[in-house]
């Protein structure tokens, strides 16, 4: 006697076939994304040339040191082992937290990374975006130090429109890099990766900033506990002008 297909059953395989649909589609763009990226590298290096990758992250936090990672990705072919592991490589913020874990530990494997922080005080000091490109420099320079190759000219790809003050190599700006430049990208989610674990780590000592969830940037929960119970050392005053004078009127009144 044939089997009876219940409508329940006859719902799941066509679930069952747009999932596995969506699911090629999804691969097959992110084949085609890596390509595009891979190549605009290879077209910004050249033969004779070392291409580093750099980026931020933290920029826009009220809370935490800017974070900066340099990144040199080793020749990747198209369809290799390594590509297909980095299939999924992107701006870090548009990766979740999972996908960013898992590439970072590829790309620390396979690639060489320096990662570099400004400190807070330096944020109020010299402003977020010097700061920020300072710690791009100190990456930079750090990885520079231990890369060894026979190739001594450098190149560096620096996210934004803006380039690093003090850098003695040549350094080409990209505008949304990391959607642009394998490197680039892969230095976005070395430094984010590093950047959230240093706030998880530091939640705890600060329970009511929610540090684990929102990374010290301004959500709400965020600047509600700063209103209620003030900053802390790793705060950043400059961000936090109109929350502290809101405050300060409240006392005041």
């Amino acid at each position: 006697m044939p089997v009876k297909k219940t409508a329940t059953s006859s719902t799941n395989i066509v679930k069952a076939k747009k999932i596995s649909t969506r699911a090629i589609t999804d691969d097959a763009e992110s084949i085609e994304r890596l390509k595009r990226m891979l190549h605009f590298d290879v077209k910004l290096r050249g033969k004779e040339t070392v291409l580093i990758g750099t980026d931020e992250v933290g920029r826009g936090c009220l809370a935490g040191p800017v974070v900066a990672a340099a990144v040199i990705l080793p020749p990747i072919k198209n369809g290799s082992k390594l590509a297909k592991a980095l299939v999924e490589l992107n701006d870090s913020k548009q990766l979740t937290s999972e996908k960013r874990e898992s590439l970072a530990e590829i790309i620390h494997a396979n690639a060489s990374c320096a990662i570099a922080e400004s400190s807070v005080e330096e944020i109020e000091n010299i402003n977020i975006l010097r700061a920020s490109l300072l710690a791009m420099l100190r990456a930079i320079t750090e990885l520079r130090t231990g890369y060894k190759s026979e190739l001594v000219e450098y190149i560096v790809a620096v996210d934004g429109n803006r380039k690093i003050h003090d850098l003695d190599i040549q350094q080409i700006t990209v505008i949304e890099g990391d959607a642009h430049s394998a490197s680039i990208a892969a230095a976005s989610v070395i430094a984010k990766v590093y950047r959230d674990r240093l706030m998880k780590e530091l939640a705890p000592q600060f329970p009511h900033y929610l540090w684990e969830s929102n990374k010290g940037y301004a959500s709400k929960k965020h600047r509600d506990a700063i209103t209620e119970h003030g900053i802390t050392e790793w705060h950043r005053r400059t961000f936090l002008r109109s929350i502290l004078n809101q405050q300060l009127t409240l006392e005041l009144d």
